[in-house]
């Protein structure tokens, strides 16, 4: 359980920020879910649930946008959504049980890089930007590969519409237990693929080599032996290195007969 010495509940983004910033142990509260698991004390606990917006998944002529606050409930419900990007909803309606699917937030997830996370999984294979409040629009990807966590607030995510053919796909050892591997994979009207990996153990990341290899290959067999070599495979509780590399294979020739 985390603890807090003071609260405020910010009714804009800047005031959040501004407290924010006052001291490193401060903390912006999305759902909490993952902060409990802790045990940490933080100085002043900043909730922007009364921040107006950002709690909601606005579909545009080109794009979605997804606040920050919005659950993965609404991910895994939302028709408009679900009828570009299944991929989304397909990879956080077995997380848990509803409870938990209703209090999870996207920006919390997305902002930690949670390593065990399927959905980064399946926003990595969709063009996907995360908009910061101070940092602006930065691809997810480039926003992955950073190695510090910046001391900033994610306001929400951007889509672009694309139309395009999707798959995720992991492992758990029980229905209520994080992946030991996980996969998404989409493919547009000429094919192009893009390819990610998570719950490696370590954060995901997109397969390029392996992409690079469909685009005038299609023997997943020897795509998934680039996916080995390719990507950094490591063991903890949940499974071996080698288990991983087996399962990398395995579901990436699932994923793709998908997608085709």
């Amino acid at each position: 359980m985390f603890t807090f010495t003071n609260f405020l509940a910010a009714s804009t983004i800047e005031e959040a920020y501004d407290e924010l910033v006052k001291n490193r142990k401060n903390v912006i509260l999305g759902g909490t879910s993952y902060l409990r698991m802790g045990n940490t004390n933080y100085n002043t606990a900043v909730d922007i649930s009364n921040v107006p917006e950002i709690d909601k998944i606005t579909e545009k002529e080109d794009s979605f946008e997804i606040g920050a606050m919005v659950t993965f409930r609404q991910l895994e419900t939302d028709k408009n959504l679900y009828s570009w990007f299944p991929v989304i909803s397909h990879a956080v309606e077995d997380i848990v049980g509803v409870q938990l699917r209703n209090n999870v937030r996207i920006g919390a997830t997305v902002f930690t890089k949670h390593g065990f996370s399927d959905l980064i999984t399946a926003l990595l294979c969709l063009d996907t930007c995360v908009v910061l409040h101070k940092g602006g629009e930065i691809k997810l990807e480039d926003f992955l590969n950073e190695k510090e966590i910046r001391k900033d607030i994610l306001v929400k995510i951007i889509i672009k519409k694309e139309k395009l053919t999707t798959s995720f796909k992991c492992v758990r050892k029980s229905k209520a237990d994080y992946s030991v591997l996980n996969m998404a994979v989409s493919a547009d009207e000429n094919g192009k693929m893009r390819i990610a990996v998570g719950a490696r153990p370590g954060k995901a990341v997109l397969a390029h080599e392996t992409m690079n290899y469909f685009s005038g290959n299609s023997d997943v067999t020897a795509a998934g032996e680039i996916l080995k070599k390719e990507i950094t495979f490591g063991s903890n509780m949940r499974g071996t290195k080698e288990y991983r590399e087996l399962l990398g294979a395995a579901l990436l020739a699932k994923a793709v007969k998908e997608v085709k």
